[in-house]
């Protein structure tokens, strides 16, 4: 870290000015929210909390917490790794680079599988990739009565799923599984309600696009593809061997892409519905199998 003030000198308010003048320096989106969120973790409270401590001495061991985590942050990496969590869905996420960081459009999936299914009926769910577990144990949270499987081809990303589920003591199945398989090879003969999934929909092509704290710390394998439709097509298939008869499929999309994805879709005889998240962009895709060949 460049040259900062003496030891003694160090307060709330010192620190969060200083931060918030380094960052900027650094090109970090969001300086004073950056400053803010890593203080606030190191203190141990509300953002909001620290305006109401501002002339609060740092002690040295919260400076030796709170300086290396200004340092990593001033590379661009993401506050919920470095921190090492998230909200979402109202419950507390472990994060690491293995899984991607659960977003606020995600929220906004989970927000409208549960206004599609308001009761707290015994359906089956199931999440394809799921990451850090944030879309099944958050729907578990609220529909208690659902049995909900989760799987990924990482394993990496199991294990913290699975973290994630003990942490919150929440039954969710997590197990490992390739879309790109031929066959699901558990319970074959009981059908899902309702498959979920946020696959990797960012093309290859679009890397160098792609602000440096995602495409240089969040995992590969769950951002980019090099042929995003044939992941959806995979979807697709899968979904109609698998949904029960007016089950649901339920996926999020990148906002440039939701036509051709959707004819992907609908080539497998199913009907999809583009949803658009709270900044009006194609966000999201639901789609209906009705069985109408039986």
């Amino acid at each position: 870290m460049p040259e900062t003030p003496a030891p003694q000198e160090w307060t709330v308010l010192s620190m969060l000015e200083w931060a918030t003048d380094y960052f900027d320096n650094k090109g970090i989106p969001s300086p004073r929210l950056s400053i803010e969120w890593l203080l606030a973790d190191t203190l141990g409270c509300r953002r909001l909390d620290l305006y109401l401590k501002y002339d609060r001495p740092l002690s040295p061991e919260e400076l030796s917490l709170v300086k290396p985590f200004i340092l990593r942050r001033s590379k661009h990496e993401p506050l919920q790794y470095i921190t090492g969590k998230t909200d979402f869905f109202g419950l507390e996420m472990i994060c690491r680079p293995e899984a991607l960081i659960p977003r606020p459009e995600t929220e906004q999936l989970v927000e409208r599988i549960l206004l599609d299914y308001p009761k707290n009926e015994p359906l089956r769910v199931l999440d394809i990739g799921t990451g850090t577990g944030c879309i099944p144990l958050a729907l578990k949270n609220e529909r208690p009565e659902w049995s909900i499987t989760a799987t990924d081809i990482s394993d990496d990303a199991i294990a913290l799923a699975k973290e994630n589920a003990t942490l919150h003591n929440l039954d969710v199945r997590i197990i490992k599984h390739d879309l790109f398989e031929a066959n699901w090879p558990h319970d074959s003969n009981q059908p899902f309600d309702i498959i979920i999934s946020n696959p990797p929909y960012i093309p290859d092509t679009e890397k160098s696009a792609i602000d440096r704290e995602v495409k240089d710390f969040e995992p590969v394998l769950a951002l980019f593809h090099k042929d995003v439709f044939s992941v959806y097509r995979a979807l697709a298939k899968f979904a109609s061997g698998n949904l029960a008869k007016n089950g649901q499929l339920y996926l999020e999309i990148h906002e440039n892409l939701g036509e051709g994805i959707t004819h992907q879709i609908e080539e497998e005889g199913l009907k999809a519905l583009i949803l658009k998240d709270y900044s009006d962009k194609n966000r999201m895709l639901c789609v209906r199998h009705t069985h109408t060949d039986e």
